[in-house]
């Protein structure tokens, strides 16, 4: 396999959209995940065989059961192929989880960050683009969210895992020269999305007719981003390593539609597309939630020139199709 490029969590909803755009572009890819039980890992196996369906996965896509964490396998894999570039998007993910199972993440998000900058800095890689999150501004910030403001009031134990792993990449963009890029992604949605995120929990919830949680009345605001503008982020900004200009060669981006929603507005979209009302189940704000966020995305257009742009209601329309067809094909 000419020059693959490593994807971690291959078997994610990013990971996979990221394996196949790089397959679109005629790259080599080498997939891992862990395959782990937080969601169905059904639906991840499912993922891979979609990816390798591409009509350019044979011979140029592989994917291995690999956990990041693993001090032994990790660096096997890259003596066998000492990746140049690496999208490094295993993590465990969910904010509300991580108040149940800090462990997880500690494990997943810390050592796993770290296993994969040893390597990374053993094989010399060109660029390494990891996943962050607009978790890490906090309740606190300023609207929209830039790059420039604080990010060490994390409320959550998840968001301080990524504040953590950003102080991590820097430290070794610093120490060793290895070009590190950090994307906070914001709110991703769409289809092969992950089940305990709203836009699926809810269009499940409707189109079945069972009530849908709603927190703090539907008035929270999201910055809610489809998946296929995340992925043309990711993939611009893998062909642009940060050089550092004297200064640790890392760079950190914000990845988000630039257009927050409300919760409200999100449920009138899906009852829309799915011609059915919501029944609701009106709860208080949960702990290591906040009230809004929004980003600015000034700084990844001056970098790579693109800003995502797709309107919820396109996004949604697409998902939604796409899970009424997943849920046919799957006999749900």
């Amino acid at each position: 396999m000419n020059d693959p490029v490593l994807v971690t969590g291959a078997a994610g909803f990013i990971g996979m959209h990221v394996c196949r755009a790089l397959l679109d572009k005629g790259e080599a890819v080498v997939g891992i995940d862990n395959l782990n039980d937080y969601y169905s890992p059904a639906l991840k196996r499912a993922r891979i065989d979609e990816v390798a369906r591409h009509p350019r996965a044979d011979g140029r896509f592989r994917f291995e059961t690999i956990d990041v964490s693993d001090e032994t396998a990790i660096p096997e894999l890259f003596a066998q192929t000492p990746f140049r570039r690496v999208v490094h998007l295993a993590a465990q993910a969910g904010v509300r989880y991580s108040l149940q199972a800090p462990l997880a993440y500690a494990r997943s998000n810390l050592l796993g960050m770290t296993v994969m900058l040893e390597a990374c800095r053993h094989a010399g890689t060109q660029h390494l683009v990891y996943a962050s999150s607009s978790s890490v501004y906090g309740a606190d910030a300023e609207v929209p969210f830039a790059e420039t403001h604080r990010v060490d009031r994390p409320i959550s134990f998840y968001a301080a895992t990524k504040v953590a792993n950003e102080a991590m990449a820097h430290s070794y963009s610093h120490l060793y020269r290895l070009p590190a890029t950090g994307l906070r992604f914001f709110t991703v949605y769409g289809p092969w999305g992950r089940p305990d995120m709203a836009v699926w929990l809810f269009t499940e919830a409707i189109a079945a007719g069972r009530p849908i949680r709603v927190f703090a009345g539907g008035e929270l605001l999201r910055d809610f981003t489809y998946v296929d503008d995340i992925v043309e982020g990711v993939l611009r900004v893998l062909e642009h390593p940060p050089g550092g200009d004297g200064q640790a060669p890392h760079a950190v981006f914000n990845i988000g539609n630039h257009s927050p929603n409300s919760v409200n507005e999100l449920i009138a979209i899906i009852e829309r597309h799915t011609g059915k009302q919501a029944i609701r189940d009106h709860q208080p704000m949960q702990p290591g939630d906040v009230e809004r966020t929004f980003a600015d995305v000034s700084r990844l257009a001056a970098a790579v020139g693109f800003r995502p742009s797709t309107p919820l209601d396109v996004g949604v329309q697409r998902f939604v199709d796409w899970y009424l067809g997943y849920l046919r094909r799957s006999g749900g």
